[in-house]
């Protein structure tokens, strides 16, 4: 209560630069949150990507010519080697093998003018896989697939500029010009959500799956949802024994597939720059490291300036208190307090900045190159994780401010502390 109450009156007395160190860590909290927000949306779960921890990717896959590494095919893989190689694994809920891409495509129903939409062809396990919020009918199942039936799942937002209205389960529309059936209706869904995202979803039939290389590559990837994030390594040990199984099966062709790590975490595969690159984690975490370093670093020497001006004004003051018996730690303490307090407040105004600024230019800050301007909500931009990142910046902003300025002050001779020397 002490510390507080010596805060605000140092803040009233000290206006200006009370304001401006303010203000200094507001920004650079500011510039560290949207950086971590920035990063924090491509793995942290969120509707109907909810099991993010637990799932695991083969977005793209590699086959190689045998005996000759450097020659190679790289790109998304046919439904028949997904299922081949990632399909029967253990310790997983489900595997869902899909279009790796949202391709473009033509609805229309009489009386109005034809709407483009994002398609993406996936399988009955997708929906297991992703949680996507159905306000009207069901997914396609099993059955619809093999038949290769035309159903389809769209959103909320294609079934209000089609049929003027959500509840449009049962409801027929062209798709491509071919006549379809709506099986279900979902809450529109952020291309944030990436392999979930979509506005028309249709199944994903083999026999009309163009592929090339003897059918090995095509145009699939693969979601696993696992048990438990402890299933990882088993799964992936799993996948590699069915890989070497189905390299026997192709030995003929003269290609085989080569893992490189895969299937991904979350985190993995959202570093993932071509499919022929493993991610390198190591190399993304250091780079990160030294974004927030250099976004501490330099506000810090600024603050420091600050905070040892701050100090100066009140060298009378302290060495008064040490003269009556307070110790260099606990006035050390005292100073850093002091300054926590200062800290937080900047630290709270920067994240308030930082999650406005996501909202506000979040097609900017979250920019997909596909799709519509990304969906965004406070359950994805603020999250336990998120603010105890900003309060873990601003104790480390706090600390090299601060540091330099208050051990110098508390060492002070008594006597030219009282003196003003």
């Amino acid at each position: 209560m002490n510390i507080l109450k010596s805060t605000i009156a140092q803040l009233r007395e000290q206006r200006m630069l009370s304001a401006i160190s303010i203000t200094g860590t507001a920004l650079s909290i500011f510039l560290i949150m949207v950086v971590v927000i920035s990063q924090e949306v491509k793995v942290v779960p969120f509707a109907p990507v909810s099991g993010r921890d637990r799932m695991l990717h083969a977005r793209y896959g590699t086959i190689i010519v045998k005996d000759n590494e450097h020659y190679q095919s790289n790109g998304s893989m046919s439904i028949r080697s997904a299922r081949r190689i990632y399909g029967d694994l253990p310790g997983t809920e489900a595997v869902s093998i899909y279009s790796a891409w949202v391709g473009d495509a033509i609805a229309k129903v009489p009386g109005i003018d034809p709407v483009g939409v994002a398609l993406r062809r996936v399988d009955d396990q997708y929906w297991k896989v992703f949680d996507h919020t159905f306000i009207s009918g069901k997914p396609f199942t099993k059955e619809d697939v093999e038949a290769a039936r035309h159903v389809a799942v769209i959103d909320a937002t294609t079934a209000l500029r089609l049929f003027g209205t959500t509840d449009a389960a049962g409801r027929e529309f062209q798709l491509d010009y071919n006549p379809t059936t709506v099986a279900g209706v979902v809450r529109d869904v952020s291309t944030l959500a990436d392999a979930a995202f979509a506005q028309v979803w249709e199944p994903h039939v083999e026999a009309k799956e163009y592929t090339w290389n003897y059918g090995l590559m095509g145009g699939s990837s693969v979601t696993i949802l696992a048990n438990s994030k402890d299933d990882f390594d088993n799964i992936r040990k799993a996948a590699d024994h069915n890989m070497e199984a189905y390299n026997k099966e192709v030995e003929e062709t003269s290609w085989s597939f080569v893992s490189r790590g895969r299937p991904y975490t979350q985190e993995q595969d959202a570093e993932v720059e071509a499919a022929n690159v493993e991610p390198d984690m190591d190399s993304a975490h250091r780079r990160q490291l030294i974004i927030f370093a250099i976004l501490l670093l330099v506000p810090a020497i600024n603050l420091s300036s600050l905070t040892e001006s701050r100090l100066r004004r009140r060298v009378e003051e302290l060495g008064v208190r040490r003269a009556f018996g307070c110790t260099r730690s606990r006035l050390l303490g005292q100073l850093f307090g002091e300054s926590m307090i200062i800290t937080v407040l900047g630290g709270i105004i920067g994240l308030i900045l930082s999650v406005a600024y996501a909202f506000i230019f979040s097609n900017f800050l979250f920019a997909q190159g596909f799709g519509p301007k990304p969906l965004i909500n406070l359950g994805m931009l603020l999250r336990p994780a998120t603010f105890g990142f900003a309060l873990l910046f601003c104790f480390i902003l706090n600390l090299l401010s601060t540091g330099v300025p208050a051990w110098k002050a508390t060492r002070t001779n008594i006597v030219n502390a009282i003196n003003k020397h």
